[in-house]
């Protein structure tokens, strides 16, 4: 139907579809919510793929044992004899209490934030440009750190020690706050945004860089699942070879309270680390299997936040269409009976007008 009919009757679109108006989210606000679950599922997809080799590296993190790809097979394989296979995602759980709002924060602040730069250095609609795009990740990984960082210190925790010290996550809560405080909770903060800034920071701009690079030389806007996996490792490669240093130093930091160490700054716990095992070995311990486990990890959370986006976008614009053709057909239906009414009435003459003006002719012949 034309809006010329629509106004035939008495009503305009906006009266005659106010349930396409009324109910539907705005764009601004569903967006949030797109880049929140898929944010969520990256992080949930990407730390189950590799806990087992995370939990190894943490655990030669905290320790002063040599780290080398044999003995960190050796304490796998231990692990899977003595407590069996599913022990190797032990404090998983706590993983993804932790993970799945950090990463959710983080994809969701870091496509706000772009937004924001964006709009502020005039680049509205369009790819920023280096020094942006680098604050855009740095920002996003510095809000999602803040908010979410007991939870990491209580991952941390659960994944050095025995199931008998520590039962589930509330318990680790709850010892830490009676035995050591509750600023415990944020032991460790501070190496971790230092670390954060670099890593998130060139993680985002790694492939954000990357997908345009290959856009403008495939001319394809869109990679391919296969290429987001490898620019998402390019990426995850780059960050963390940057900070690592410093996630050692949280580590140890974070369990310095069941580990009988007592590191309470930063430069004290980096000198501690040097002195006793040396700059290489101390402070860029397991970074050979962080070159394994970290492009992984990375390359499997941007691909599936950026498929998942596309699907939600996808679904959501195929769900609008259907609910539009549900709600408008029987308008439409509707509209269309009370014109072709409108138009009978004025084209046929009514029975009793008929019959008045065929008296009058022929009281007219008479005369």
């Amino acid at each position: 139907m034309g809006n010329g009919r629509v106004a035939e009757v008495g009503l305009t679109r906006a009266e005659a579809e106010p349930s396409l108006h009324g109910h539907a989210l705005p764009e601004d606000k569903r967006n949030v919510l797109n880049s929140l679950m898929s944010g969520a599922l990256a992080g949930a997809v990407a730390k189950t793929a590799v806990a087992p080799l995370d939990r190894t590296k943490i655990m030669f993190q905290v320790s002063s044992t040599r780290f080398s790809a044999k003995e960190a097979y050796r304490l796998i394989y231990r692990t899977y004899l003595n407590d069996g296979f599913f022990s190797l995602w032990r404090g998983n759980s706590a993983t993804m209490v932790r993970v799945i709002p950090y990463a959710a924060i983080q994809f969701c602040a870091h496509e706000e934030y772009k937004q924001l730069l964006g709009s502020y250095y005039g680049f509205q609609g369009k790819a920023l440009t280096p020094l942006p795009r680098f604050l855009a990740g740095s920002l996003a990984g510095t809000t999602a750190a803040t908010l979410t960082y007991p939870l990491d210190l209580v991952r941390a925790r659960m994944a050095v020690t025995p199931k008998e010290m520590y039962s589930n996550i509330i318990h680790v809560f709850i010892r830490i706050s009676r035995e050591e405080g509750l600023k415990t909770l944020y032991r460790g903060f501070a190496p971790t945004i230092l670390g954060v800034i670099p890593y998130a920071g060139l993680s985002f701009f790694t492939y954000e860089t990357l997908k345009k690079l290959h856009a403008d030389h495939s001319g394809r806007t869109e990679p391919y699942p296969v290429e987001r996996l490898v620019f998402g490792a390019c990426a995850g490669l780059i960050g963390q070879s940057a900070s690592y240093p410093l996630d050692v130093v949280r580590r140890r930091m974070q369990t310095a309270g069941v580990t009988g160490h007592s590191y309470t700054s930063i430069l004290r716990t980096m000198s501690e680390i040097i002195r006793e095992e040396g700059l290489v070995r101390g402070l860029y311990k397991g970074l050979s299997m962080n070159w394994v486990k970290g492009p992984i990890a990375v390359g499997i959370s941007f691909t599936t936040f950026d498929l998942t986006q596309i699907l939600l976008r996808r679904w959501q614009g195929g769900v609008g269409r259907k609910k539009k053709d549900l709600l408008c057909a029987p308008l439409e239906i509707y509209l269309q009976e009370v014109a072709k009414k409108m138009q009978a009435e004025s084209t046929t003459i009514h029975p009793a007008r008929q019959a008045k003006a065929g008296t009058e002719k022929q009281q007219q012949v008479k005369a």
